[in-house]
């Protein structure tokens, strides 16, 4: 799917806004009956959250999937379901764009910084970390690139640590940066509703 394309489909969605804390919340319906869910700051326009939700090929609504944003694990309501907490002091990795990058951060890492090795792996499209001291490795693919079909360059890549925190930036290519403003237009023209009132205005 070009650039092109992706505006066309967000476009063409089912749209409602919410406006509440301080936030301007989207839902988007798709034609294929996928949802997307975006939070974005109303003073500084940056995205909070992004979250999907998909069916099953039964055709059942799976757990909404965090794209941007943290994951935040709810309180346990059944007393019969059994829980394995994950370690507070392992790795948290999550995503957090800036206006200007996509950017990652991975929590609970203690090593300093010349033991990482952040690179791009253009032959599967994703990003690879890794230390020298094999504490820690993960790969993942920047969404945003797939959905617009562009290219990754390893020359966008950055990264830094600091505060057992390593933050991994990508520059967003000029072609995301206009898909974006673009959107922002669109968004921005949405009835919002705040909260409590009952009549959600749709596009």
């Amino acid at each position: 799917m070009a650039v092109q394309s992706w505006i066309d489909v967000l476009k063409s969605s089912k749209k409602t806004a919410l406006l509440t804390d301080g936030k301007r919340k989207i839902h988007y319906l798709f034609k294929d009956g996928k949802e997307m869910a975006e939070e974005y700051d109303l003073k500084t326009d940056e995205l909070i959250v992004r979250k999907w939700h998909t069916k099953s090929t039964l055709g059942a609504q799976g757990p909404w999937e965090v794209e941007v944003g943290e994951t935040f694990t709810g309180p346990v309501t059944s007393v019969d379901t059994e829980v394995i907490k994950e370690n507070c002091s392992n790795p948290v990795f999550m995503r957090k764009d800036t206006k200007s990058s996509f950017q990652w951060r991975i929590r609970n890492l203690p090593y300093p910084k010349d033991v990482f090795c952040v690179s791009v792996e253009p032959s599967d499209r994703s990003i690879i970390i890794k230390t020298s001291n094999k504490k820690y490795y993960k790969k993942f693919g920047i969404t945003d690139l797939d959905r617009s079909q562009l290219p990754l360059d390893s020359s966008a890549l950055s990264f830094t640590h600091a505060n057992n925190t390593l933050i991994v930036s990508y520059k967003k290519p000029k072609e995301i940066l206009t898909l974006e403003h673009e959107l922002l237009k669109e968004l921005k023209k949405l009835k919002g509703t705040s909260e409590g009132d009952v009549d959600c205005k749709t596009q």
